[in-house]
């Protein structure tokens, strides 16, 4: 391969790479903000550290393997730095290939992409409208019933910033946009607006750019009272989650400009539904501080060292981040999740949360410190560069450990400190094994709106939450705060 054929599009402007391949490794390594590939000898670690004891406290698994070899090789794989003896380690070609493959989105074959210039998108296929996993479940005739537009559409008109032609690509832009990565979220989404699908098909309605105002109020009324191809009655609770995915679906579209009416106004209502969430799925303080005092009692051996400390790490971020599952996988689009070091011991977690909204989470120095231990495990700085973009959480089989992984990381912890707790006290046991990565955002939630009375828009804006209405009921969950405020008003009062 010649390196000067790749583009590196982050550029200002856009440049290639150097033509040689260690100029190239180089280039990446600053580009990236961590060593890629470095060949070490004694002589260029005295040069480097000035003495052994030196090179021994900054590089201890370097100076062990060049008492035995002539050389040694570090460099980037799936997420850490690993470092072997030179005559085991792949060439400098290979390395740089894999980590030109992993990031494709910023760096650029220029014979390729003038190759891929000849070639014409396929119609409904371009980038923004590209089906999401739940349209790609969907039959050929629900396809077809969705790949046109009806009465309220615009599909060409100058104010449709979506820049969609049917309701197939208007809804897979739904879909990414208010779901964000969750596949959780897709899902219950994705029944909703198949139940509406099939309340349709039964009247032969559709598609659903063309639903009056007048349908839409049939059908909430149809939930109600229960009718052919909806699967109803619904429970008052259900039936407003379904209302409320369909309110959401046409304000999207009229906001964005795709519907130039909004059929659905006031179909909802999502203000009363949000005043009445209470969270129950909590974590009690206590276990969760045993499942602390297991990840810090936990001794594990060399060989597994990365892994430990990788779950610590997880555990943390969940823990006191308070952010939910898929915002903490990798996401090559936004570069997102990333960490940030305003000064020492003052990290910052930006993530990209549902509608695609980034927030920024201040990290406490309990987390920063497991963070600190992880990437240096990882073979990165203890502080992460300005510049660094590369996942938080590295795979095995991977740059980066996605929601699945993050998820069995997890449970994994919950049923080790389950198994602990299971003959003393097995109703804990029980409700552990039942936990997932998100109890323990409650968890972060209740502490800061219960535990510790930080105002709700301040909370809200830790939480991502698109209403304070919603953290507002974490205060449900305990009457202690409550009983405090009325001990304090009316205890002088009394005579």
């Amino acid at each position: 391969m010649n390196p000067a054929d790749w583009i590196d599009t982050a550029a200002v402007p856009p440049r290639p790479l150097p033509a040689a391949v260690d100029a190239a490794l180089a280039y990446l390594a600053e580009a990236l903000g961590h060593a890629v590939y470095v060949h070490w000898t004694l002589a260029r670690v005295k040069r480097r550290y000035g003495s052994l004891a030196e090179a021994k406290a900054a590089q201890p698994a370097v100076l062990k393997l060049l008492l035995a070899h002539d050389g040694v090789i570090e460099y980037w794989e799936r997420g850490r730095l690993r470092t072997v003896a030179a005559d085991e380690a792949p060439s400098p070609e290979t390395v740089l290939t894999r980590l030109l493959h992993t990031h494709r989105r910023r760096f650029r074959s220029d014979t390729s992409s003038a190759e891929g210039a000849a070639v014409p998108a396929a119609a409904g296929a371009t980038g923004p409208a590209a089906p999401t996993s739940w349209l790609a479940t969907q039959g050929p005739a629900d396809l077809a019933w969705l790949a046109r537009a009806g009465r309220f559409a615009q599909p060409h008109a100058a104010s449709n910033t979506l820049g969609a032609a049917n309701d197939t690509q208007a809804l897979a832009l739904f879909l990414r946009d208010r779901t964000g990565r969750s596949s959780h979220t897709q899902r219950a989404y994705g029944a909703e607006l198949r139940r509406l699908m099939r309340w349709c098909g039964a009247r032969q309605l559709g598609p659903l750019s063309d639903l009056t105002r007048q349908q839409l109020l049939t059908y909430r009324h149809a939930l109600q009272r229960g009718a052919e191809g909806a699967s109803l009655p619904l429970s008052e609770a259900a039936r407003t989650r379904a209302l409320a995915v369909v309110a959401s679906l046409y304000r999207y579209w009229y906001d964005t400009g795709y519907l130039h009416a909004n059929p659905a106004a006031g179909l909802s209502a999502g203000s009363r539904a949000r005043a009445e969430f209470a969270p129950t799925r909590l974590i009690p303080p206590p276990l969760l501080a045993a499942c602390d005092a297991w990840l810090d009692a936990m001794e594990p051996d060399a060989a597994h060292t990365l892994t430990a400390q990788r779950r610590r790490a997880i555990w943390a971020l969940y823990r006191y981040a308070g952010v939910r599952l898929a915002e903490l996988a990798w996401s090559a689009e936004t570069a997102l999740p990333r960490l940030e070091a305003e000064a020492p011991g003052r990290w910052t977690l930006y993530v990209c949360g549902k509608g695609r909204k980034a927030r920024a989470i201040p990290l406490p120095t309990p987390c920063v410190a497991v963070l600190r231990a992880y990437r240096r495990a990882r073979g990165l700085p203890p502080e992460p560069p300005a510049h660094e973009a590369l996942p938080v959480i590295h795979g095995n089989k991977g740059e980066a450990l996605q929601q699945a992984g993050l998820y069995r990381e997890v449970k994994a912890i919950f049923a080790a400190v389950a198994d602990g707790l299971q003959a003393r006290e097995p109703a804990q046991a029980l409700l552990l094994r039942a936990a997932s990565p998100h109890w323990l955002r409650h968890a972060y939630a209740r502490t800061l709106v219960v535990d510790h009375q930080v105002p709700l828009p301040t909370a809200q804006a830790l939480l991502g939450h698109a209403s304070v209405q919603t953290t507002a009921a974490y205060a449900k969950t305990d009457l202690t705060q409550l009983r405090a405020f009325v001990d304090a008003t009316f205890t002088d009062n009394v005579p």
